[in-house]
């Protein structure tokens, strides 16, 4: 049986779009531990970090990035959490791919939280329950270029946009602090401005999984040609750190350890 494309995927697209586009195992939202045990349990040629957990577990480490690449397995990353370890492990042979991973890879001291949303259950597709700043900050964009609201108006509610948690971001919120800020020369920027957003917004997020998930569909031997260039990264290091989270994560370390080095000593001998 062909070993499978493991997909980390939540609120930046639904499972059964993603389907649609590219063949692949579809897992919630990854967390600290994820990756070891997608690895283990799958043996994925290749996976695909869109959407992260964060706040109420820990995030998926950095290092457990590293010991996927490690073994051989391509790392690709989008769109949200994703984006952002791919642009923080470019270096490392992580694989970025779209606008939110190249703004992050240009903007020194980007803020993490331009990518965060809230989520529903994971067993609901963990669906967005707030917008990203990232979106809302090309929406507005957008919205000057095309005349419906005025550089000062979208300025202002790009910084109010910061402002808010990201919990609680929304558009309709947005316009209506906006309002409660007084500026009534904005008045009519923002009557315009609502009623454009609920066919025009930016979803930055949503587009960048998509273009992803058809570059590999599209490119069968993309994943061959990636997987052949890790040989030339760095090599992985175990410390003390690392194992800590493999315990943190529950794994018991000397078990994991030793069936990855039993997995590359079967797999230094099998073709496919």
């Amino acid at each position: 049986m062909a070993r499978p494309i493991a997909v980390f995927l939540g609120p930046s697209l639904p499972w059964r779009e993603a389907a649609c586009i590219l063949d692949a195992v579809y897992l919630p939202p990854a967390e600290q531990g994820s990756i070891p045990a997608v690895l283990g349990y799958y043996r994925p040629r290749a996976l695909v970090l869109i959407d992260g957990a964060f706040g109420r577990v820990p995030a998926v480490r950095h290092k457990e990035i590293l010991w996927a690449l490690d073994a051989g397995v391509p790392v690709y990353g989008a769109a949200s959490m994703g984006a952002l370890r791919a642009a923080e492990l470019a270096g490392f042979g992580m694989l970025g791919h779209g606008l939110v991973y190249r703004w992050y890879r240009a903007t020194p001291f980007a803020d993490d939280d331009a990518i965060a949303v809230t989520m529903g259950p994971a067993d609901l597709g963990a669906p967005a329950l707030s917008e990203a700043l990232i979106n809302m900050r090309l929406s507005l964009r957008r919205a000057e270029r095309q005349g419906v609201i005025a550089r000062q108006t979208r300025q202002r509610l790009a910084g109010l946009a910061a402002d808010t948690p990201f919990a609680e971001r929304s558009y309709e919120r947005l316009v209506d602090d906006a309002r409660r800020a007084g500026a009534g020369e904005a008045a009519e920027d923002l009557d315009r401005l609502g009623a454009w957003l609920a066919g025009h917004a930016v979803d930055q997020k949503r587009a960048d999984t998509l273009s992803l998930l058809r570059a590999l569909a599209a490119d069968p031997a993309r994943i061959e040609r990636d997987t052949a260039r890790l040989t030339k990264r760095p090599s992985f290091a175990m410390t003390a750190a690392w194992a800590d989270d493999l315990t943190d994560a529950g794994f018991d370390v000397a078990e994991i350890v030793a069936r990855r080095a039993e997995g590359e000593h079967s797999s230094s001998g099998a073709s496919e």
